[in-house]
C-alpha cells in the first residue's frame, strides 16, 4: 500500500494542527482573566458587578466567557 499523504490530505492535517493549537478556551477563572488582561481582581468584580463582563457559575466556580474578555479589552 501507499503511505505518503496526498497534497491535500497533507495540507488538511496540517491546518487542522494549527486549528487544535490556537484554540481558545471557553471560558477562563478569575485568576486566569487578571494574568491574560493585566486587570486587577478586584476591578474585574467591579465589571461583573456593572454587567459590562459576563460570567458562568458552574457549582461555586465563577467563570468568565473568554469572548467577553476580547470585548472588553478590544482584542
Amino acid at each position: 500500500g501507499r503511505l505518503a499523504m496526498t497534497k491535500s490530505e497533507s495540507s488538511a492535517a496540517e491546518s487542522s494542527r494549527a486549528r487544535s493549537s490556537a484554540m481558545e478556551p471557553l471560558t477562563v477563572r478569575i485568576s486566569t482573566a487578571v494574568q491574560l488582561t493585566g486587570i486587577s481582581r478586584s476591578r474585574l468584580y467591579e465589571l461583573i458587578q456593572s454587567g459590562d463582563l459576563e460570567t458562568v457559575k458552574v457549582g461555586r466556580t465563577t467563570l468568565i466567557p473568554y469572548k467577553s474578555l476580547k470585548t472588553l479589552t478590544g482584542v
